[in-house]
């Protein structure tokens, strides 16, 4: 009975690890893809920002939402 607990546990914390690490190479691939585009186009940094936090945002917003699918 514990052991099944405890493998359910794992198995759920794996997981959440995978979807959070998907999440972070989502934030650094935005990241790295604004700053690539301001460095070739300055003037449009406000935009470029503003569509990088976007998509930051919407990354992690399923990486919330995966980790209440495994909870």
């Amino acid at each position: 009975m514990l052991a099944e607990i405890a493998n359910s546990v794992v198995q759920s914390d794996i997981k959440t690890g995978v979807a959070m690490a998907g999440a972070s190479i989502g934030i650094g691939c935005a990241t790295a893809g604004a700053l690539v585009a301001m460095s070739r186009n300055p003037g449009m940094m406000g935009k470029i920002l503003l569509w990088m936090f976007v998509g930051m945002a919407l990354a992690e917003g399923w990486a919330v939402i995966a980790w209440f699918a495994v909870k």
